[in-house]
């Protein structure tokens, strides 16, 4: 077994996991990376994308850029043109992001899972001023990004954004080790709650939330549509009116590092077929089917 693999097993125990990304002062290393990933100078941009490769399976072939100012460049890196494809199918919301799928399924009343066992509701998630009752009864999906994968979000639907919410809170860990000890972790982390609605097809009308939430080293989300960062130390209006456009595929923002989106979707949608938990996805592919 390589030195690789080995240090890989080790880091990868849950005890030891769980103590190395949560039992650390959080927010400041989440703060202290953001700095760092920053430094422009070529021997700290090239170690660190260095060390950054050597413990994930980070894979560059399909960046737009051959070459980066600093790992931050890196981490929020563009694709070639046609990397990735957009399913065209109207019934269909694509998956926003590359990602694995979380847990999954129907909303029961309010209440959704994190995990097996880790129930938590859209009020603890959205707060208790959200109007809830378009997700009644709905669906819901946790697409999780790791460290190594594309990073930006993009539109599943052709849809129009009509308000934002941001919620400060924690940055800890969203892997899964932690989502199955940490009770109600996602209303806990620094988050963004998109409200939208489809624009056009059989679908037209109804409203999706798409809900970005920030986690230990990743603690920035950024809205093209908002001339703002959210991050741990924004003291802006925490809800802002919006009016912006989306076609189908179009890109929305990016994680500063990556982490996780929650969607929400009405009645009617279900989660397309040979799609379960710890499948991966990219983004464009099929997610979820309208009126199945």
């Amino acid at each position: 077994m390589s030195l690789r693999q080995t240090i890989k097993n080790i880091l990868n125990q849950e005890d030891l996991n769980f103590l190395l990304t949560n039992r650390i002062p959080r927010q400041a290393l989440t703060q202290f990376l953001g700095w760092f990933s920053k430094i422009e100078q070529p021997l700290v941009r090239d170690g660190s994308i260095g060390l950054w490769k050597f413990f994930s399976d980070l894979d560059l072939s399909q960046a737009q850029k051959t070459h980066f100012k600093s790992m931050h460049d890196c981490f929020t890196r563009e694709l070639k043109d046609g990397a990735r494809t957009v399913n065209p199918d109207p019934n269909i919301m694509s998956s926003p992001v590359d990602a694995i799928i979380g847990a999954s399924g129907p909303i029961e009343g309010t209440q959704v899972f994190q995990a097996k066992g880790f129930p938590y509701t859209l009020e603890d998630l959205l707060g208790t001023d959200e109007p809830l009752e378009e997700w009644r009864d709905g669906t819901f999906v946790t697409l999780r990004l790791t460290s190594s994968m594309y990073h930006r979000f993009h539109a599943p639907y052709n849809l129009h954004v009509d308000k934002v919410r941001y919620f400060s809170g924690d940055t800890w860990n969203v892997n899964p080790i932690a989502l199955k000890r940490v009770e109600k972790l996602f209303c806990k982390n620094e988050r963004a709650f998109i409200s939208t609605r489809i624009q056009g097809g059989p679908c037209d009308q109804q409203r999706i939330a798409l809900v970005p939430v920030a986690a230990i080293l990743v603690a920035s989300i950024r809205l093209h549509f908002l001339d703002v960062l959210f991050h741990l130390k924004y003291s802006g209006p925490k809800s802002i009116a919006c009016d912006a456009s989306f076609t189908k595929g179009q890109e929305m923002g990016w994680f500063q590092h990556g982490s996780t989106v929650i969607i929400l979707a009405p009645k009617g949608f279900s989660l397309c077929d040979g799609l379960e938990q710890g499948t991966s996805v990219r983004m464009g592919q099929a997610l979820l089917r309208c009126g199945a």
